[in-house]
């Protein structure tokens, strides 16, 4: 099985990578217009002679605003998206309990990993294990400093060398190919969008519950009233486009990377039946313990199909990062 096509695959990863970097100031800008005019829109109403509402767009005023808040936007983001960046694989190591791996613990792994990045002659990223009987492996980082490969102890335990020679291969892939910078991005963007997400949400719930107050008459009644549409509206919008903006990363991140994770493992491994074998007994318990995050889930080697019911479990498989493992396996068997 010859993996072809590394150099394509890194560019493309470049170029997603920055398309990301400039779509997202713009999506969060937009999200700021937004939410400034429905403001201004629903705040500036007024009756005319037959008692009806009427409600005018003062753009130059949203402008105004817009401009104002413009530099604590960028800055405020800006400052986000820097930190949560150069300390992801901090936050990834806390999120899932992982720890290093030393040579002296596991000097099989150690041995595995050294001989793939030889074959490849790429440095050898940092090894990180976590102690959960799940069968998992995924890698992480930026750059040659953050690079490294994760595997729980469920994997080690039960996977042969080949096996683990092929899972590990996988992971050297994606690292050379920079597809874990490009999802690191995507994790960092979407959860700055989901946060915000939360707050809106969270400003509707208070406005509802808390904000009435008393009324002193039918006027106050109903200007509470508009309060709380502009809120409701508000918060549709915000969550609206965050979900466009979900999706669009979920587009942007192709599952074709796997599949030429799958063929660099194999390539590198030298043999394809063996990293197959260990993605079907991947397959019967991947996951990560107490770990419920999509977002993480998708530095998996496979993604669980658990983290939502019903038919929000549908549109995760609809939109997933991830193919068919079955349609993995049986290409890495036609070799």
């Amino acid at each position: 099985m010859k993996y072809v096509g590394m150099y394509t695959q890194i560019r493309r990863n470049n170029m997603l990578t920055i398309l990301l970097l400039l779509m997202f100031p713009v999506i969060m800008l937009g999200m700021i217009w937004v939410f400034l005019a429905l403001l201004n829109y629903f705040g500036n109403g007024y009756y005319d002679q037959y008692g009806n509402i009427v409600h005018q767009l003062d753009a130059a005023t949203v402008n105004y605003y817009f401009l104002k808040a413009l530099p604590w936007v960028i800055g405020g983001v800006g400052l986000w998206f820097l930190i949560a960046y150069f300390s992801n694989t901090a936050m990834i190591r806390a999120a899932t309990g992982a720890r290093p791996l030393t040579r002296k613990e596991n000097p099989r792994i150690y041995n595995i990993v050294e001989n793939l990045c030889m074959t490849c002659n790429m440095d050898m990223p940092k090894i990180n294990v976590i102690d959960d009987p799940q069968l998992n492996a995924f890698a992480s980082g930026i750059d040659k400093s953050s690079y490294t490969v994760t595997l729980t102890t469920g994997i080690i335990n039960l996977l042969n060398d080949d096996e683990l020679a092929g899972v590990i291969g996988h992971e050297l892939t994606h690292i050379r190919n920079h597809d874990t910078r490009l999802l690191i991005t995507s994790i960092i963007f979407v959860g700055i969008v989901s946060t915000i997400m939360s707050m809106v949400i969270q400003t509707m719930y208070n406005m509802m519950w808390f904000g009435g107050g008393r009324r002193s008459n039918d006027e106050d009644e109903k200007n509470s009233g508009l309060s709380v549409i502009v809120v409701l509206l508000i918060g549709a919008v915000c969550c609206a486009i965050a979900y466009f903006f979900t999706l669009i990363t979920r587009f942007a991140i192709s599952r074709k990377r796997e599949y030429m994770a799958d063929a660099g493992g194999a390539e590198l491994c030298g043999n394809p039946l063996a990293l197959a074998s260990a993605l079907r007994k991947i397959s019967n318990d991947p996951g990560l313990g107490e770990i419920k995050r999509d977002d993480i889930a998708q530095l998996f080697i496979i993604h669980p199909q658990h983290f939502a019911p019903g038919i929000m479990n549908f549109f995760n498989s609809l939109f997933s990062t991830h193919p068919d493992t079955q349609k993995r396996i049986e290409i890495l068997e036609q070799f």
